[in-house]
């Protein structure tokens, strides 16, 4: 796999179908999550990510789980989170767990972390909300370490000290997974990934194409800064929501009742408002491939495009259909054009085979460019 990578993500909503008042029940959505998985390397997406959450009416409370049992129905899928908790789990057991995931999987694994937005999560995992951004940074200078050193001895603020802890399992080939980290509004979580040179990854669903511009410009400055390489190397992703039947007025008509009624949006602004002012495309094939190329005009070229298909409500059919559209349509033209003026010093999307081949080579610039052609 070489150049962008196009998947999906989900946040595992239970909700009610609008159109028919049924509502899944969370087995149904579990399962149907993996039909959705299973699907998404069927026609030939590169990535699924789960939410995670630990409130009604949301599923997905233990990610690695799920993408454990993904792991073993498909075979070229990158399985990753979208997002996990950094905050709220302790660092320890979101080592392990993603060691044991990349075990499972061949390698098939990356992280995004995020702090996530629901208030309660925090006291139910003995932490404080107000120490959101401080935590995110401890805990993840300890996750780096867990996954990078043999022994680890660690004093900090949160949580007790480790005194000769060793991580077991070692990451897959000495390998931690490629972390992402996701972010909607926070310039710190922008910092922490240009600090490290890791992956930024633009939420990009709610909010309008201003503010997803400064937040991947303010991460590609700071990447630079802290020496990992030009700004156009830094590795960004994007979210992205879509909808579409091969006729753009049907897709209008059938997603409005879905759109009017979603727990996030529903009841605010009409799905003509939050088309224009946010990146969700209602319609045609051919609409939903304009407007994501039309991405890169305002964040320059980028590594990973994930979209929201099955959320508000929509029925396994209807998502599994959109999927079809997706890798049968959509994302062939999306890969072909995405290429085009590319340059040759903008990294593809990190992958296990890629990070693995850096630790054992010094780059070599002409075994690069004889990869990329």
């Amino acid at each position: 796999m070489s150049g962008m990578q196009f998947g999906i993500f989900t946040v595992g909503d239970v909700t009610t179908d609008p159109t028919t008042g049924r509502t899944p029940t969370e087995a149904e959505r579990i399962r149907a999550t993996v039909a959705i998985a299973r699907k998404a390397e069927e026609v030939g997406l590169d990535v699924f990510a789960t939410g995670e959450h630990h409130n009604p009416p949301f599923v997905p409370s233990s990610p690695t789980t799920l993408l454990g049992y993904v792991a073993a129905l498909t075979s070229r899928l990158i399985l990753s989170t979208s997002t996990t908790l950094i905050t709220t789990n302790d660092p320890v057991k979101i080592a392990e767990d993603f060691s044991v995931l990349q075990h499972l999987a061949g390698g098939r694994v990356d992280v995004m972390l995020g702090r996530g937005n629901t208030g309660p999560v925090y006291p139910w995992f003995g932490q404080d909300i107000r120490a959101a951004v401080p935590l995110t940074v401890e805990h993840y200078g300890l996750l780096r370490r867990l996954w990078r050193e043999d022994v680890v001895n660690w004093t900090g603020k949160f949580r007790s000290p480790l005194q000769g802890f060793a991580l077991a399992p070692r990451p897959l080939d000495g390998v931690p997974p490629f972390v992402w980290h996701g972010s909607i509004r926070t310039p710190e979580v922008a910092e922490l990934a240009a600090y490290y040179g890791d992956g930024y990854f633009a939420n990009h669903i709610f909010w309008p194409a201003a503010h997803t511009q400064r937040m991947v410009a303010l991460y590609r400055e700071r990447y630079e800064h802290h020496g990992h390489g030009r700004r156009e190397q830094a590795i960004v992703g994007l979210g992205g929501q879509v909808f579409m039947r091969p006729n753009s007025q049907d897709a209008v008509r059938e997603f409005r009742p879905y759109f009017d009624n979603a727990p996030v949006y529903g009841h605010g602004p009409s799905l003509e408002e939050f088309t224009a002012q946010t990146p969700l495309t209602v319609g045609s094939p051919q609409q939903v491939i304009e407007r994501t190329l039309g991405f890169r005009e305002y964040v320059s070229d980028y590594q990973r495009q994930l979209f929201l298909v099955d959320h508000a409500g929509l029925p396994l059919p209807t998502v599994l259909e959109q999927l079809e559209l997706l890798g049968g349509e959509v994302v062939p033209v999306l890969r072909k054009e995405f290429a085009v003026g590319r340059p040759d010093d903008v990294p593809d999307a990190p992958t296990h085979e890629s990070l693995l081949a850096a630790t054992r080579t010094a780059p070599d610039p002409t075994a690069r460019e004889s990869e990329r052609s």
